[in-house]
């Protein structure tokens, strides 16, 4: 059942995402960012279950594309802080804002109670 409710999200998704440019992993960079203040890559990295390897490409391009930007850490300037730039918080915004649309048409039939629940419940497992 979680995998159907999955694959339904991630093809709902996945059309939105195309259209402002971002992929699903970019996404979930500018998700992170955007929920905490500045933190390191490997930081990150473990925040979103990723490995650094894996995240140094897309960071490249949301940096590339000014979406984040990375500063040497003051304290340790072989460390780089993470943030998102003013584009980057918009485009984050206009991505979460049109998922979120989507996801109320796709919970629509459910009653209010049920939907509060359902995503109170997701954001548990969340963290």
């Amino acid at each position: 059942m979680v995998s159907r409710v999955g694959r339904r999200l991630l093809a709902m998704e996945q059309p939105i995402l195309a259209r402002h440019g971002v992929s699903m992993w970019a996404y979930i960079v500018l998700n992170a960012l955007a929920s905490g203040p500045m933190r390191t890559q490997a930081a990150l990295a473990a925040s979103i279950g990723a490995d650094k390897t894996r995240l140094i490409p897309v960071l490249d391009d949301l940096q590339q594309r000014g979406l984040i930007e990375r500063e040497p850490d003051p304290a340790d300037r072989r460390v780089r802080l993470l943030g998102l730039t003013d584009i980057g918080h918009a485009r984050h915004g206009a991505v979460q804002a049109e998922i979120r649309a989507a996801e109320d048409v796709m919970l629509r039939d459910l009653p209010a109670d049920d939907r509060e629940a359902f995503l109170r419940t997701l954001a548990a497992l969340d963290h």
